[in-house]
């Protein structure tokens, strides 16, 4: 009996040990600054104060549970990791088109796509840079959450100066670390949501860059161009504190273009509100990827792009968060094959290569569904 408590005891001082040694470890590496800094001082104060802040962090507009009612996390792990979802990233490299960014005309109006919800944005003389992922990885861990074959054909390098780096929100597939640090010395202004300033000053950035907004605010930027902020329905954080920070989308009214920048979001009826102020839109930026029921609160199914499509009166859909990143069960071309199943042909649909041109003022532009046939 006496062995047995021994072994049991040294069992147990292992295990212990183990633990500890873990939660040193994750402590330490947590330290590493991609995870960015949480909002303090004069900042945090600021957003205290917002009329979307309550109970300690920052709160949707309607009931945004993190689960669909009948699921689980743990229902969800274990679908994730021993059950079979074939196709979740595809075997074939993807196509794409490398257009020299730096050579584009500056009096064009045009976007350019990176996959995921990364693009650039030129209009009216203006350049914008939205939520650029471009290090490879959508996870603060290295190697975890790599881009797929050929997604990742641009580099900050290839970039032009940026008039405006617009960040959603603070999640790693929106907001990597890696490639804000290196595209520093070519951003002018940061536009971004409440609190998300603190991990770009603890990155370097200088704070008279950064303009941080809470919803239903208007920024007036150059060339008679306004960005207006408005709600989305997610949530935010980079450590184990969530919603500490606020997610944004924004509309883009120039004197020619309205434009919907969706960032991420689950349907609501924020979308047809929008759409009655600020509608119609000449294109819409929505989410279209990584979703599930299971968290149908927070990421839009591909029927629900549509909904919100025709809510905010759009006259062409653009549908983004896909073919780059694998953050769902689903097949990874899905989405773009069920939102244009779904769509039928009824409102237009943006649906460009990776570093393919898209023309703004050109309502007539057609697009190939070159996902087909990839394995």
């Amino acid at each position: 009996m006496k062995s047995l408590l021994k072994i049991f005891k040294k069992i147990m001082i292992v295990l212990l040990s183990l633990v500890l040694l873990f939660t040193l470890a994750t402590f330490l590496y947590m330290r590493h600054p991609k995870f960015g800094k949480a909002p303090s001082g004069k900042r945090l104060t600021l957003l205290q104060q917002s009329p979307n802040y309550k109970d300690g962090k920052f709160q949707n507009i309607e009931y945004t549970p993190d689960l669909t009612k009948g699921y689980s996390m743990l229902g969800i792990m274990y679908d994730m990791f021993f059950k079979k979802h074939p196709r979740r990233k595809p075997i074939d490299s993807l196509p794409s088109v490398k257009t020299d960014l730096l050579n584009l005309p500056i009096d064009s109006n045009v976007l350019v796509w990176f996959g995921h919800s990364s693009y650039y944005l030129q209009v009216e003389g203006k350049r914008f840079l939205i939520d650029p992922v471009l290090s490879g990885n959508a996870s603060p861990l290295p190697g975890t959450n790599k881009s797929f074959k050929g997604s990742d054909i641009y580099s900050v390098a290839d970039l032009p100066p940026i008039d405006y780096l617009v960040i959603s929100h603070d999640h790693y597939d929106h907001l990597d670390y890696e490639t804000i640090v290196a595209l520093k010395a070519k951003v002018g202004k940061v536009i971004c949501g409440l609190g998300v300033g603190e991990h770009f000053e603890h990155w370097g950035f200088a704070p008279e860059q950064l303009i941080e907004k809470d919803w239903n605010e208007a920024i007036t930027l150059d060339a008679g161009m306004t960005l207006n902020t408005v709600p989305g329905r997610h949530f935010s954080g980079r450590g184990f504190t969530r919603n500490n920070t606020l997610w944004l989308a924004y509309v883009l009214k120039t004197p020619t273009l309205n434009i919907f920048i969706g960032g991420d979001s689950g349907y609501g009826t924020h979308f047809e509100k929008i759409g009655e102020k600020f509608g119609p839109f000449d294109l819409a930026i929505l989410e279209n990827g990584q979703y599930n029921v299971a968290w149908q609160a927070i990421h839009t199914l591909p029927v629900e792009v549509i909904k919100a499509a025709k809510d905010l009166k759009a006259k062409r859909i653009f549908p983004v968060h896909s073919s780059k990143f694998m953050l769902a069960m689903h097949q990874w071309d899905e989405p773009l094959n069920e939102v244009s199943r779904l769509n039928d042909g009824e409102i237009p649909l943006v649906t460009p290569m990776i570093g393919e041109v898209v023309r703004l003022d050109d309502e007539k532009q057609t697009f190939t569904q070159w996902w087909k046939g990839i394995k």
